[in-house]
């Protein structure tokens, strides 16, 4: 009989893309978390995971997560770009994954600033924003 913490040790330690969506499957948002932070995860793995909730601190640390994560790009990235800006929108405050989707050189200003914008956005995330862009090496 596996535990939860098994499972997140696998996550954490594979390289094998077919048993991290095998672990996706599961309902343990620490399992998901470490599935985010693993260099090995595929794009539409990320992707996918970007759907799932749980709870708002979890969902939010997820998205953080997948808003570092270098194999997220193109498509997939602008589809969290706008997930973040749903999830602003409805009060969970994502601003951990707005920040660090700042700091990714591959968007652009012009799409990034209107999350600061967004409903759910405080001052202070509006200022965190035009921080990141400005400390990106692109600059």
């Amino acid at each position: 009989m596996h535990d939860g913490g098994d499972y997140r040790r696998l996550a954490e330690r594979t390289s094998n893309p077919d048993v991290l969506r095998r672990l996706a499957i599961g309902e343990y948002p620490f399992v998901w978390h470490a599935i985010a932070d693993n260099p090995a995860a595929p794009t539409d793995l990320l992707a996918a995971l970007a759907g799932r909730r749980q709870q708002v601190w979890n969902d939010n640390r997820l998205l953080r997560l997948l808003a570092a994560h270098p194999a997220l790009t193109g498509e997939a990235l602008d589809g969290l770009v706008d997930l973040v800006g749903d999830r602003l929108r409805e009060g969970d405050r994502p601003y951990a994954a707005v920040l660090e989707l700042a700091r990714r050189p591959e968007l652009s200003a012009e799409r990034l600033l209107p999350l600061g914008r967004q409903p759910g956005a405080s001052a202070r995330l509006r200022r965190g924003i035009t921080r990141a862009l400005a400390e990106r090496p692109d600059r």
